[in-house]
């Protein structure tokens, strides 16, 4: 059974161990797809690469303290 995301984004905030690397396993090919469709719309000479697009995402998501996820979109708690 294929866990869902929204499901996995609220263990992983709520500090469950393993959601989010279940989390990265079920969404990284997707995400690599969109990233390539992303960067056919920028100029021929950029350098930028997918898989190095969505690291550089996963960076900034992993860094962000005390986020709530609602439906998959992230709230922050002050």
């Amino acid at each position: 059974m294929t866990e869902d995301v929204t499901g996995l984004l609220l263990r992983w905030s709520d500090g469950q161990e393993g959601a989010r690397e279940r989390l990265m396993r079920l969404v990284y090919g997707e995400l690599k797809k969109i990233a390539a469709r992303h960067l056919r719309g920028e100029r021929a000479d950029h350098t930028l690469q997918p898989t190095a697009l969505v690291h550089e995402v996963y960076q900034k998501l992993i860094d962000q303290r005390r986020v709530r996820w609602q439906n998959r979109a992230p709230r922050n708690i002050r």
